[in-house]
């Protein structure tokens, strides 16, 4: 049903033989899609275990009615702060790391080169003149990288016909529109007005706040 090996390539283009069914995979920004679910609804719970199935469905639907989707599976990129995010770490290791069919990729949040400036003399507060903590903020160090890379690694593997990317980040526009260019539709997951820009640049998009009661917990 699905090739193996490296696929085939007619003129530059990847080419898909399978024609059992959409196979599907999706690419998940685990914090810009909490905080995208959050902004809709701040009490609200997902159930990971839906997410994966339902929205490669949703997919299906936009690009080919009546067509059958094929859950290849679902990669979440996250990142988690060292010193306090022992509980999330655990839960992305221990929990939906082990979710059917479910990829977690974490890396640890790095502290800010630059530690916050005073609004009023625009000095740097390196340490907190009250305990003498640190300053600096953390920031997600190569998530993006990993996201684009497997995008376009496991497409070169003939490893789906069409992505979910879930994330309001424009700086996916150039690996949206080079995947579209080798016969990969890229849907957007998104949540409007946000990430306006990249529903533009795929091929088709989903809206979650539509469905988000679908895969409550």
């Amino acid at each position: 049903m699905t090739n193996v090996g490296v696929p085939p390539v007619v003129d530059g283009t990847i080419h898909t033989t399978t024609s059992a069914g959409i196979r599907i995979r999706i690419f998940v920004d685990f914090w810009n899609f909490t905080l995208g679910l959050k902004a809709q609804n701040s009490a609200f719970r997902a159930d990971w275990s839906k997410i994966g199935p339902l929205f490669a469905q949703k997919a299906c639907d936009r690009i080919s009615p009546g067509s059958t989707a094929i859950y290849e599976a679902m990669h979440v990129y996250g990142s988690f702060d060292e010193s306090k995010d022992a509980g999330l770490r655990n839960w992305f290791t221990n929990f939906l790391d082990k979710q059917a069919g479910v990829h977690v990729e974490v890396v640890p949040r790095q502290k800010k080169r630059n530690p916050p400036k005073c609004p009023s003399c625009h000095e740097p507060v390196s340490t907190c003149p009250e305990c003498g903590s640190d300053m600096r903020g953390t920031e997600e160090k190569g998530v993006d990288t990993r996201i684009v890379t497997d995008m376009i690694k496991l497409a070169w593997a003939n490893a789906y016909d069409a992505a979910i990317l879930v994330t309001a980040d424009r700086d996916f526009v150039p690996v949206a529109e080079f995947l579209q260019t080798k016969g990969i539709k890229v849907i957007h997951g998104a949540f409007p007005p946000g990430g306006s820009i990249l529903s533009q640049k795929c091929w088709g998009h989903i809206d979650i706040p539509n469905f988000m009661s679908e895969f409550s917990r």
